[in-house]
């Protein structure tokens, strides 16, 4: 019983992972990059996915350099790949860098649902991809931060 039990969680676990019904391939020279909505410099590719909606999604920004991202919470967890580039990522309700790490290429930063965190960037930006079960959103915790509202 125990592992049946084990058996049908991993294969409920694995279809909401999914999320699709056939395999799909990203090549890269078919990303389509735009103008984020609200992150000024900012691009924004969605690779997979609809983050309206309860989905896996997996998307790729690019952070122009010297950007910052003030402290904010998402309702879900995250997984953040850095592709190019260098990062700050830093946890707690005030941006400080000093308490953050700054990271290069190839680093991951998982962030659980509701954990407020900050991201920066050096003098020659980023392009992360980021992996979330939507919908997506961002809750800025301190509301003039929130470039929606600029």
């Amino acid at each position: 019983m125990k592992k049946l039990l084990i058996s049908a969680t991993l294969i409920a676990l694995a279809g909401s992972a999914l999320a699709q019904d056939t395999a799909k391939l990203v090549k890269v020279d078919d990303v389509a990059w735009k103008d984020h909505p609200f992150f000024k410099g900012a691009q924004i590719a969605i690779l997979m996915g609809d983050p309206r909606k309860a989905e896996v999604v997996v998307q790729r920004i690019k952070f122009p350099p010297n950007f910052q991202l003030a402290p904010h919470t998402h309702s879900y967890s995250e997984v953040v790949t850095v592709i190019s580039g260098s990062v700050g990522f830093g946890l707690g309700e005030k941006f400080d860098p000093a308490k953050g790490a700054m990271v290069k290429a190839g680093s991951v930063n998982a962030v659980p649902a509701k954990l407020s965190h900050y991201v920066w960037t050096g003098n020659e930006g980023a392009t992360l991809q980021i992996q979330f079960t939507g919908p997506g959103g961002i809750n800025f915790i301190n509301p003039a931060d929130d470039p929606r509202k600029k």
